[in-house]
């Protein structure tokens, strides 16, 4: 099934989201929701807290009084400890239980309002974040919600700031205007991104992006940044190292719009039993691809021994941010060659205009053919001449930098 993380700073609108969002057909898990669950009047939940914490945190219909154990459980850090022990295994459980009885088919929402704050970001595909700028915000939990203005100011400095949210949203909902544009914005994710995400994830099938190439993107970056973060979390120790390579990752130069990337392993054999978490982490293998090509090629002086080629590829499900994942062997020639070349290009301006403007005439000529595969094929193969030549300025500039990976 397909999980996405839903968050946002309070008074941001999440609840207008996740209204429509199971209108549309997802399954929420509310952790707000969970978090009273596992705490209500005759739960093991509730009996652990008035034992650690006393009778005086009950009301008098026997549920629980949430300002009182406030007061008791944020006194100190080993307060908060107890309370902390008591509440998020059940917390997890029960979301665990929740997100299990969905359908296999299902777009699971789970709505965290501390979503970013506790680090929780790459466990899931995507995280949509709802935003609404700080005065109106205020004005909602004065107006609406009867909140003390300094109390409300309170709240929203005790949050995570909207920078943070940014760095691991893959979806910003901003909510400051008309609540209707706000729908509008949900049933577009809903529809062109939602929908085929979760077919893509059950089916194993990975985006394909036509070869044309779009101005370089500041993005990029940091979308990387949160697909490196799920890899990692997929791979966990499996991975020596997670990079962002391939020209996304060089400043300024223009790009098709897939986020290269290069997961370093310690042999192929960790490289394919990493393919079953990878693709339920959103990249399924692409069977077909097993080996790069040779950079340079056999007759420019490359290495002849193909089976330090050989690698695995993965793909993203996504159709909102395509990608590609090279799993390689450390220290193989295309493993080193990826993160020199990045470097290279980097640092050395002539380089990268020189390879703009191959990449230009590549995507110029494929553009002219109506087939996909024709037109990716022909892009790749008028590239592929160029890397004979510059994988020796390459590495002659690595060796004058005393450049390592």
């Amino acid at each position: 099934m397909l999980r996405m993380g839903l968050t946002g700073g309070i008074g941001a609108g999440k609840s207008t989201v996740a209204k429509e969002l199971v209108e549309l057909g997802a399954v929420i898990v509310d952790s707000d929701v969970v978090a009273r669950e596992i705490v209500a009047p005759g739960s093991e939940g509730l009996a652990e807290l008035v034992d650690a914490f006393g009778e005086d945190i009950l009301q008098s219909d026997g549920t629980l009084d949430r300002p009182a154990l406030a007061a008791k459980a944020f006194a100190s850090d080993d307060a908060r400890a107890v309370l902390n022990a008591i509440t998020h295994p059940r917390v997890g459980r029960r979301t665990a239980e929740m997100v299990a009885a969905a359908p296999d088919d299902a777009v699971v929402v789970q709505d965290i309002p501390l979503l970013v704050e506790g680090g929780m970001a790459p466990a899931f595909h995507l995280v949509a974040v709802v935003h609404a700028d700080e005065t109106e915000r205020i004005r909602r939990l004065v107006e609406l919600r009867g909140m003390p203005e300094a109390d409300a100011r309170a709240r929203i400095a005790a949050q995570a700031t909207e920078e943070q949210r940014r760095e691991v949203a893959d979806v910003w909902l901003d909510n400051t205007g008309d609540q209707q544009v706000l729908v509008e914005q949900v049933r577009t994710l809903w529809n062109d991104r939602l929908v085929p995400f979760e077919k893509n994830l059950r089916t194993a099938t990975v985006v394909e992006v036509d070869p044309v190439l779009v101005p370089a993107r500041e993005e990029w970056h940091r979308q990387a940044q949160r697909l490196i973060a799920r890899l990692a979390l997929a791979a966990g120790g499996a991975a020596e190292r997670i990079d962002h390579v391939g020209s996304t990752a060089v400043p300024g130069l223009a790009a098709v719009d897939v986020i290269d990337l290069q997961i370093t392993v310690g042999d192929l054999a960790a490289a394919d039993a990493l393919a079953p978490a990878l693709a339920a982490a959103g990249f399924p293998r692409i069977d077909d691809a097993v080996t790069d090509e040779p950079k340079p090629s056999y007759g420019a002086g490359g290495e002849t021994d193909p089976a330090v080629w050989e690698m695995r590829l993965h793909g993203s499900a996504d159709p909102g941010r395509p990608a590609r994942v090279a799993v390689r062997v450390d220290g193989w020639p295309a493993q080193q060659f990826a993160l020199l070349l990045r470097d290279w290009l980097s640092a050395v301006d002539t380089a990268k205009r020189e390879y703009a403007d191959l990449k230009a005439d590549a995507a110029a000529e494929a553009a002219q053919k109506s087939d996909p595969a024709e037109a990716a094929a022909t892009y790749a193969a008028l590239k592929a001449p160029w890397f004979d030549r510059a994988h020796h300025r390459a590495w002659e500039w690595a060796e004058s930098t005393g450049w390592s990976a």
